[in-house]
This record gives structure tokens, sequence and C-alpha cells, in this order.
């Protein structure tokens, strides 16, 4: 079964931007989908990945250590204390092209 989540992080296109480029350019093995979105606060990421073992490697191996980077550069401490997760139940997923 597919390992599904919301999440919510107090950054901005600027920051997601920055992470983006540093991150690899092909898509990560497991991955589904991953959308980010604009929301009041915030982005809001809303992630597919095939296993919850795939995005773990993909987060402690790439993910973070990238924000750190990223966040330090610009004077922001890395925490998760204003981040809020949320698991999702996946009943399907329909993917399309890519914007």
């Amino acid at each position: 079964m597919p390992y599904a989540f919301i999440q919510d992080v107090p950054a901005d296109e600027n920051i997601y931007g920055r992470i983006r480029e540093l991150l690899p350019t092909e898509t990560p093995t497991g991955l589904i989908t991953h959308i980010a979105v604009k929301r009041d606060g915030g982005l809001r990421y809303i992630d597919v990945w095939e296993t919850e073992a795939a995005w773990q490697a993909f987060r402690d191996d790439h993910l973070e250590p990238v924000v750190e980077k990223v966040l330090a550069g610009i004077g922001i401490p890395h925490s998760h204390a204003d981040v809020s997760f949320e698991m999702l139940d996946v009943i399907d997923v329909w993917s399309g092209a890519a914007i």
C-alpha cells in the first residue's frame, strides 16, 4: 500500500526553490507524486510514495541535509516545531502529465 502524507511548513516559494535546486534532478526512488501548494502561513506538501521506507530514505539521505543547508544560509534554525504532518489513507492514485 502506498505511503502518503500532508506536510505544512512555514516556508515560502523562494525557500522551496532553493531547496529544489539542490535536490537530485531525477525522480527519487519510490516517489509516486509530490505536490507543493501555497497556503496561509507557508506551503503544503502532498506526497505519495511507494513505501514509508522509500520516503524515509529520501528524507534522511537528501532532503534533511539540503533543508539544513538552505535554512542555515538564510539564518533560519532548522526546526520541525512549526511543521505539521498528517498521514493519509490512500485509496487511489491517478497521475497525469507533470506541469
